[in-house]
């Protein structure tokens, strides 16, 4: 009798399976899952799926139906991102509950405040981790946690290329990786990475509204829903638990000591990058308060590593450390002697320092797992560099940091497929600085790529390699030795925005200066608004408002001020916040020397403001459409929405 039961509960699961994927099922069949070598995984993989619809163990499988049948559910069948109805008359209304497009309304319902430095309610009968600690055990995950291995890192900038590298290494050294990130800059799942790759949106929804119902079954007064970043913290650390991974590389969000990532008790090892002036709202106004606020994430006798850091913020790490008894060891930024003819992924030289971090990190974490020594055998001495690691420094990806992407969409119109004509060349440099520090360093690496003194990644957005035309034009080409050379007009931009909360009198200056002093002068920029909103979170494949400008461009003007009175040194209080640069002919406002500027005159050839992100990147592109003999050098900084909005428009 009891074996009978349990085939029947087994037959239960198997169906509800069936139902949520039909297409594997089709291929494997029945049969052929009972007897599939991985079904003990594909159990433990997806025993939450349905909001825990099935349980192989016993009754709590016919349990867990009875109460979504209750609701009126029988399955989400996340790839086709629908739902059926049981006993239900409305079936309109049911096929939008479980889709991709649902989570990201249900994930913008968890933002607590409208924009960054926003009022945050603290009227709560628990701390931020007190919550928490009890989140991760209402996901049943708490004993798991420890057995991620994990890598925690904080730090000001930096940490996201860290982190990058990091994974990059453990995984070209053979072992199976989780990487949490933030932010995203085009889609959520972005966040999160499994083998080096973004999470499915199969995986992504199953593993979504697992934890979403588990946490909403569980709401009280006392312990509301958590908000966005914590439950994307705890989303990614049951991703991790689920898939077994055997290191999760974890990024902090802001600070150390109090952010949601710090419920993390047994880290491997720790590490924090440079530390700089940022979220000076919530970390204090000294380095010494933000380097107090990083080194909370060091945990009792558990090895910790940095990077050079400026005296006060390095007494803070010290301190710590030695209360906790943790070895804190100071990392030298990496050499191209170590690196062995191998070129870095992430462009720029202080990425040099992160890979001498994340070169530590990660010898701790293998040493800690008796691997170091393995992957050694083969190398002279221990000063060389693993072939793991060199595979994992040259092939890391982060998106929006010292990125390069040619817009290669010029070469695709039918209007310019033509033999008659060309078109000029639009490059745009996408880097997310917002801290003075970070600007420094996305500075130095603008100046010298544009002046190529260092590698240029491979550009990412193009539909075909295009090779380019022959034009008729002589402005377009000259003859020299009986060679065809491109006499090309360059002109540097700027595309820029920053949050309200950043400083555009500190960080614009710096820009201007590092980049004049190699020779690299902007001919204009551009400020626009973003796109993306803080208050709300949406997939990657929603629509781009193309015709909808921003109400308030306040900001956008009081950039352009700062802007105006760097080039001229002197106060440009008369702009015209009503200037409608839309119609601004294109060639005047590119073509125009600096010096023909005369902010008094209402001219305003240094700068411009738009209405909107896709406004701006289309002048662009007529611009160099237009023009063959013109080379468009666009730098996208100021903040990682608008890097992310830019480069959600180059790919469409």
């Amino acid at each position: 009798m009891l074996l009978i039961w349990f085939w029947a509960v087994k037959v239960v699961g198997i169906v509800c399976m069936m139902l949520v994927y039909p297409k594997t099922y089709m291929t494997r069949g029945i049969i052929g899952d009972f007897l599939h070598i991985n079904r003990v995984r594909w159990e433990n993989r997806y025993s939450t799926c349905c909001l825990n619809a099935f349980d192989v163990t016993g009754t709590k499988a016919f349990r867990s139906l009875d109460k979504i049948q209750q609701k009126g559910l029988l399955y989400a069948n996340m790839s086709s991102q629908t739902l059926v109805p049981v006993n239900s008359s409305s079936e309109q209304e049911c096929p939008s509950l479980f889709t991709y497009e649902a989570a990201m309304e249900a994930l913008s319902s968890l933002i607590t405040r409208k924009k960054r430095g926003g009022i945050i309610n603290t009227d709560s009968k628990y701390t931020k981790l007190e919550r928490m600690s009890m989140y991760v055990q209402i996901l049943g995950i708490k004993e798991q946690i420890a057995d991620l291995n994990i890598i925690h890192v904080a730090g000001t900038k930096g940490k996201g290329s860290t982190c990058t590298f990091c994974e990059a290494i453990l995984r070209e050294s053979g072992f199976r990786t989780g990487l949490f990130t933030s932010p995203h800059l085009i889609d959520v799942k972005e966040r999160f990475r499994l083998n080096g790759l973004e999470i499915s949106e199969e995986q992504f929804l199953l593993y979504f509204w697992g934890c979403w119902n588990q946490l909403k079954d569980k709401v009280t007064e006392d312990l509301p829903m958590p908000p966005l970043f914590q439950f994307l913290t705890l989303l990614g650390l049951k991703i991790f638990v689920s898939e077994k991974v055997d290191v999760a590389i974890i990024e902090v969000g802001i600070g150390g000591k109090n952010d949601s990532t710090n419920v993390i008790q047994d880290p491997v090892v720790c590490g924090i990058t440079s530390l700089g002036f940022d979220h000076t709202e919530i970390l204090g106004d000294t380095l010494g308060k933000i380097a107090s606020h990083k080194a909370g994430i060091f945990k009792p006798k558990v090895p910790a590593f940095t990077v050079p850091q400026l005296p006060e913020a390095m007494a803070v790490l010290k301190q710590r450390a030695l209360e906790l008894e943790v070895q804190l060891q100071v990392v030298a930024p990496l050499t191209y002697k170590r690196l062995n003819g191998v070129k870095l992924s992430l462009s720029g030289d202080h990425q040099l320092v992160n890979a001498g971090l994340a070169v530590s990190l990660c010898k701790s974490w293998l040493t800690s797992k008796g691997k170091w020594e393995d992957l050694l055998k083969n190398d002279v001495t221990d000063d060389n560099l693993p072939e793991a690691f060199l595979r994992g420094l040259s092939t890391a990806h982060l998106s929006g940091r010292a990125q390069v992407v040619h817009d290669y969409s010029l070469g695709l119109s039918d209007q310019i497929k033509t033999d008659r004509s060309c078109h000029g060349e639009l490059i745009f440099y996408l880097d997310g600085a917002h801290s003075p520090e970070s600007m420094d360093a996305c500075a130095k690496w603008f100046s010298n790529v544009v002046n190529e003194k260092i590698h240029r990644p491979v550009p990412l957005f193009s539909k075909s390699r295009i090779i380019r035309e022959s034009c008729s034009s002589d402005s377009c080409i000259q003859q020299s030795n009986g060679k065809e050379e491109y006499k090309t007009i360059s002109k540097r931009v700027l595309l820029f925005n920053c949050m309200e909360v950043r400083d555009p009198e500190i960080i614009l200056p710096r820009l201007v200066d590092i980049c004049a002093s190699s020779g690299s002068y902007f001919s204009k920029a551009i400020f626009v608004p973003s796109i993306s909103t803080y208050s709300k979170v949406t997939s990657g494949n929603s629509d781009i408002p193309i015709n909808t400008p921003s109400k308030d461009l306040a900001w956008q003007f009081n950039l352009q001020r700062v802007w105006e009175r760097i080039i001229h040194g002197k106060d440009s209080r008369i702009i015209n916040n009503n200037v409608k640069m839309e119609n601004m002919p294109p060639t005047e406002f590119l073509y125009d020397d600096v010096t023909n500027c005369n902010p008094e005159n209402g001219k305003f050839s240094c700068s411009a403001v738009f209405p909107s992100l896709p406004m701006a990147v289309s002048f662009l592109r007529n611009s160099a459409r237009d023009n063959p003999s013109l080379k468009l050098q666009v730098l996208v900084t100021g903040s990682l929405h608008l890097v992310g909005d830019v480069l959600k428009l180059l790919r469409r």
